[in-house]
């Protein structure tokens, strides 16, 4: 049994949504990880002993070759050997995931206590096996015994048999299904549970394992490529070709040698960076605090954070004391966050219980592989924390998961270059059955015509095909290196040359890292005031004092550090922050952080001391990506109650404030600021009751007091673009490279940067997208309203559907621009329109992570060729996603993304472009020159097999490793063209171009062989050949075939060395251009002059006329002529491409899907159908925001209907009744992730 699932109707049976995650399941199959992104078939296996004994008797009977295929497929020998069954039979489980993908993995079975376990198909008692270290004990299979766990591992997650669901399941920590209150009150596992839970979670242990030498040689060596060369070397040593057989053999091994280094030293490198260990201090109950090696620690366990710092070893949520913590090895960014304990919020009687949210309480998160800088605390107590996940489940393991097991890259030239590999063959195939037949007829011996026949395969399949196209990669990894960017996935250069759409994060990308403060708009009576730029004209009061507050600072080896927009803000009025008390006695010492104004003494000590002026922050709210805001409670000394500081988006916090406090214009002053680019902070206070005292105040939930706020006013900071962002941007659009901004910033603000840099160009209209969800029993909605000046012309239409509005009539060219909010309703409800928001979408703003990552999976649904540069922040899932990840961030995130580059502009983006363009183009020359070479050398060997004869030794060694091997290398070094072009490089070679060059090149070698053969047989003094036992080839035939085929891989290396607009000409190749003149010299010296010494050597019969060697020059050149003006004026003649590309239905490739969908656009030009009312830009985010202001939720997410005044009297009046009912509330009811069986019993 398993997840089954109903059948999902797709919106469009053509074309793919654009969404990120799995596809629409199959109701008649099963899943693990149903819906979500890593959503896997699943298919279980039972052992068949029949199928097992014939299998293994072919593959003895196949001498292994067998086998050596099933280990390249391991699930067709899984297929081959077991039967289907249900999931709770399967002794082996078949998951295909959605790229797929196949994983076959063996179903183990253990007893609660670590036991291993093996169950007999025969009725028999349980019994321990002796001789061995660890018992294995025996089961009868149909035994149900409760005590016994099903498991399999793929790719490092454990799933579990869950018999109640009958399914497997991804095991999980305590972040799923447990309540706050419940984390709160776990007091630590015992020894004896926490070793049982070890056996469910195993070693808290991110291994990433360096594969020996001696395996990764048998893996190296056992691979396709590496098999059809030992077969080639075979068939050369057994032919007697043991110079280019040798060659191969050393070329091969270095290969393997360099390979196997370079994947050590990228094993190292991840595990040196990945792998840690420390010593953990946990606690056992009964504030019993043991050291315990971190290996050791289980989801469950209480550990101290010591107060000197420490490498978190796990996900943790903190429960008592703050931290601050550097983030960069998941974020990118090295700036302090500070983490708080977990709210535990007090409840009215009855009320549910607020449930954990890893994502809502992520600012409480204490997450695997970041650097705790400092604790504190107030008083002497412990910073505890409950650890959630251990291991690979951890967000630290996720990284790495994602790095050992990387998205498939599927890239349309190299599925083509296995069907030319393919269609190689069948010609091999084909001269196979020529040679066998011709040698049958001359009744040579069996031996020879396997071994001629056999040497025709390795001539027409070339083995050192993969090596040859790997060489403009080479080269374009080392110009970028040269350029600072530096590349870990050496095969997404040649994909990025075929990418069209780049997605570009904003700030710290587009945009200048560091804010500066401009100024303030203060609030009073309703009413905005003028703005004051110099902070020494700002009046005393909340909004000062907001501004002195409200920010998660922090002092570090004395230095002020925090987030840099804090920190910009708090210097800029000057006043002064301290945190009493010396700085190692604050490790384990929470007291108020105070602030105060430089002009007033401020004496260091207990707050006795302070002045009157001096503000204590006793609570701190983080800021909250979802949230967006910030908030903290402060004390005044001269106050009698505390007062709560509020910051973050206006939009937010205008949806938080008293509406009489709120200014009627805010709507519209806010769209001036933001228009102009300016990033604008909202601010607002409350005054909290006498009643609020400090333990309740640590005590009291964000919700029930971040309402009702008053109204302050607006920060306004201005964010400049970097110098070099417009000329990228103009430079890409110039070449049609769609170019996106994906933001977690204000919309207004993306705008005015996407204009200023040349996104969007001025006259270009933009449509705001909104969408709605639904709400009550209103169905969703969607509006689209223009984002710039409402009152441009538009013309009416009447249609079936009713009025439309149509696009101004003088410019029709719109984008959409859309948020985070939009885009999930979108996704959720409007999946048929999606695709045309991702047509002409220009901006996204307000997107979490993880929406840049969707984003960029639908844009590669619809065809595109998507790049995606970010500064890591925020942006390592869409980094990870793109076909071309560029990172400027050299944190550790990075290690995820393709590309990196140490100079933190865009300028980067363009040359890894370029040298994408040039390497892919090289890739298909050197392809071309590799398949020509092949059937160029497999003619040449058919012509002289007619009469008996071949090349020989030398010939063959001559033409490999002299001409063949040395100008594939040199093809590649050509570099970039100096700029981008419109024109996309092919990045298939199943189309018109390429089909035509290969076969009209074909012909081109084919005839000027054959009339070379003829031609000189047609000769007074020539003398036909005749067979001998002594392989000597030394013919006149022999001579004429070679001499003009070597002047014809000359002539190919120079017609398929393309230049502009992708590559450089070759004239600036001096190293390939000094091979050419070389390689044609030693010709022309072999066919007018050679001594003859060097004749013998090369077996060659000179031709005693000195006018017919001549004759030979000129037919050469005749070669080289045709050859290179037919690429020029018809393989490259666009127009003639095009007129085959309409007449050749076999390689006529369909349109992408966003040209089907940008046709649709501009074919209809009601569509999109925008708003009639009139209203302006700002009533429409008005709209949004009312949208967005919900009642607070509990934990079953319903309203809650406690105010704060309410829970303040229950708290007085009710507090023994909650506490004892927080003692009745039974563990058990609380459910551990998904594996409540386990956990509960454990």
């Amino acid at each position: 049994m398993g997840c089954k699932t109903s059948k999902v109707r797709r919106a469009d049976a053509e074309l793919k949504i654009g969404t990120s995650g799995p596809p629409p399941m199959d109701p008649d199959k099963y899943y693990v990880n149903a819906g979500e992104e890593d959503q896997m078939e699943i298919t279980g296996y039972k052992l068949n002993r029949l199928k097992q004994i014939i299998t293994w008797f072919f593959i003895i009977l196949t001498l292994g070759l067998l086998k050596l295929f099933f280990y390249w497929l391991p699930h067709i020998f899984l297929q081959c050997t077991h039967d289907k069954c249900t999931l709770s039979e399967a002794q082996a489980v078949l998951l295909t995931n959605y790229y797929a993908q196949y994983f076959v993995s063996t179903v183990e079975t253990a007893t609660r206590d670590g036991t291993r376990v093996r169950l007999l198909p025969t009725k028999t008692k349980y019994l321990y096996k002796k001789g061995q270290s660890q018992p294995v004990i025996t089961y009868q299979e149909s035994l149900k015994d409760e005590n016994l766990m099903h498991y399999f591992i793929s790719m490092k997650v454990k799933y579990i048999w869950d018999g109640e669901r009958n399914e497997f399941i991804k095991l999980r920590g305590l972040e799923s299904g447990s309540t706050c209150a419940y984390l709160h009150r776990c007091n630590g596992l015992s020894l004896n549970d926490q070793i049982k839970r070890r056996v469910l979670y195993g070693l808290n242990s991110i291994a990433v394992h360096v594969t020996p030498i001696c395996v990764l040689l048998f893996k190296q060596v056992l691979s396709p490529f590496y098999i059809f060369q030992a077969f080639s070397m075979c068939v050369w040593y057994a032919d007697e070709y043991y110079i280019y057989a040798t060659c191969i053999i050393v070329i091969s091994v270095f290969s393997i040698v360099v390979t196997i280094y370079q994947i050590r030293k990228m094993q190292r490198a991840l595990r040196n960076t990945i792998s840690s260990s420390t010593i953990v201090t946990v606690c056992r109950g009964n504030d019993v605090y043991v050291d315990v090696p971190s290996e050791d620690l289980v989801p469950g366990d209480i550990i101290e954070i010591p107060r000197h710092g420490c490498m978190m070893q796990c996900d943790t949520v903190l429960l008592s004391g703050n931290c601050i913590v550097n983030e960069s090895m998941l974020t990118g960014e090295s700036v302090p966050v500070t983490k708080t304990p977990l709210p535990n919020p007090l409840q009215l009687p009855g009320q549910p219980e607020l449930l954990f949210d890893m994502k809502t309480h992520s600012r409480h998160v204490l997450f695997c592989g970041t650097q705790i800088i400092q604790t504190r605390y107030y008083g002497c107590k412990k910073v505890r924390a409950i650890v959630l996940r251990t291991g690979f489940i951890t967000a630290k393991g996720e990284l790495v998961r994602a790095i050992l097991y990387p998205k498939p890259v599927d890239f349309k030239f190299n599925r083509d270059t296995y069907k030319f590999i393919g269609i190689l063959a069948f010609i091999a195939l084909m001269g196979f059955v020529y040679t066998l037949t011709l040698m049958i007829i001359d009744g040579d011996e069996v031996g020879e015509i396997i071994l001629r026949c056999l040497d025709l395969v390795t001539i027409t399949v070339p083995p050192a095909l993969p090596a040859a196209l790997a060489v403009g990669v080479v080269f374009a990894q080392m110009r970028l290196k040269k350029s600072s960017i530096f590349c870990i996935s050496p095969n997404c250069i040649n994909i990025s040359g075929a990418v069209n759409a780049v997605c570009f994060d904003k700030t710290g990308t587009l945009t200048e890292d560091g804010l500066e403060m401009r100024g303030v708009i203060p609030v009073r009576k309703q009413r905005f005031e003028p703005e004051i730029q110099n902070m020494k004209e700002l009046e005393r009061g909340g909004l000062l004092n907001a501004m002195a507050t409200c920010h998660s600072l922090t002092i570090i080896d004395g230095t002020i550090m925090g987030d840099p927009l804090d920190l910009i803000m708090f210097h800029s009025i000057d006043w002064k922050l301290e945190e009493p008390g010396q700085e190692e006695s604050r490790f384990d010492m929470m007291v108020p952080t105070i602030v105060k104004p430089r002009t007033s003494p401020f004496l260091v000590g207990s707050t006795e001391q302070l002045q009157g002026e001096d503000i204590g922050v006793v609570r701190q709210f983080p800021f909250s990506s979802s949230l967006q805001r910030m908030s903290v409670i402060v004390r005044s000394l001269s106050g009698s109650n505390f007062e709560l500081y509020a910051k973050g988006s206006p939009e937010m916090i205008a949806s938080l404030s008293l509406p009489e406090t709120v200014p009627e214009n805010f709507h519209e002053i806010l769209t001036e600021y933001t228009q102009h680019g300016y990033r604008v902070i909202a601010v607002a206070c409350k005054q909290l009751p006498s009643k609020l005292n400090y333990v309740k105040v640590q005590r009291i939930g964000r919700d029930l007091v971040e309402t009702e706020l008053t109204f302050l006013g607006l920060l306004i900071m201005e964010n400049k673009i970097k110098p070099e962002t417009a000329p990228v941007i103009a430079n890409l659009r110039n070449a049609l490279i769609r170019t996106i901004m994906v933001t977690g910033d204000n919309m207004l603000t993306a705008l005015s940067v996407a204009q200023e840099c040349g996104m969007v160009d001025q006259g270009d209209r933009i449509i705001l997208v909104q969408a709605y969800p639904p709400v009550d029993l209103k169905a969703p909605e969607i509006d689209f309203v223009y984002a710039g000046d409402s009152t441009k012309k538009v013309v009416e239409v009447k249609s079936q559907k009713g009025t439309m509005i149509e696009i101004d009539e003088e410019n029709q060219r719109f984008h959409f621009a859309l948020t985070g909010k939009s885009w999930s309703a979108l996704r959720q409800y409007f999946p048929d329109i999606i695709q045309k928001i991702l047509v002409r979408g220009a901006v996204f703003a307000r997107m979490a992570p993880e929406q840049k990552a969707q984003l960029v999976e639908g844009l590669q649904n619809l065809g595109y060729y998507v790049a995606m540069c970010g500064d890591g922040a925020n942006d390592c899932g869409a980094l990870k996603t793109a076909h071309t990840g560029i990172s400027l961030s050299e944190a550790e995130a990075s290690v995820a993304s393709p590309f990196t580059s140490k100079k933190p502009t865009i300028e980067c983006v363009p040359k890894v472009i370029s040298e994408g363009r040039c390497a892919l183009v090289t890739s298909f020359g050197i392809f071309k020159y590799m398949a020509l070479y092949s059937l160029t050398q497999f003619v040449s060997v058919l012509i002289l097999y007619w009469n008996g004869a071949n090349l020989t030794d030398a010939e063959f060694l001559y033409i490999d490793l002299f001409l063949i091997t040395t100008l594939s290398v040199t093809f590649g070094y050509t570099a970039p063209y100096g700029q981008l072009v419109k024109d996309l490089p092919p990045s298939s070679l199943v189309s018109p171009g390429p089909i035509l060059s290969l076969i009209s090149q074909a012909a081109i070698q084919i005839i000027f062989q054959l009339f070379s053969y003829l031609y000189v047989a047609t000769q007074p003094w020539f003398k036909e050949f005749e067979e001998n036992d002594d392989y000597d080839y030394a013919s006149h035939e022999n001579t004429a075939v070679f001499l003009v085929s070597s002047y014809q891989y000359v002539a190919l290396a120079v017609a398929f060395a393309k230049g502009a607009p992708f590559r450089k000409t070759i004239f600036s190749n001096y190293l390939f251009l000094m091979n050419l003149l070389i390689c044609f010299a030693v010709s022309l010296w072999l066919t007018i002059y050679p001594t003859d010494y060097f004749a013998g050597v090369m077996e060659l019969s000179p031709f005693p006329e000195i006018t017919f060697r001549l004759i030979f020059v000129g037919i050469g050149v005749a070669n080289f002529a045709v050859s290179l003006l037919l690429e020029m004026f018809l393989i490259d003649n666009v127009l003639i491409v095009r007129k085959c590309k309409g007449s050749c239905t076999c390689c006529k490739a369909s349109d992408y899907d966003y040209t089907v969908i940008e046709k649709e656009i501009e074919d209809d030009p009601t569509w999109p159908p925008l708003d009639p009312s009139g209203q302006g830009l700002a009533q429409y985010l008005q709209r949004l925001e009312s949208m967005n202001q919900m009642p607070p939720k509990d934990g079953n997410g319903k309203p809650s209907s406690a105010t704060l005044e309410e829970l303040l009297e229950s708290t007085d009046d009710g507090t023994n009744q909650i506490n004892q009912r927080v003692q009745n509330k039974e563990d058990s009811n609380v459910a551990v992730g998904n594996n409540d069986n386990f956990i509960t019993s454990l």
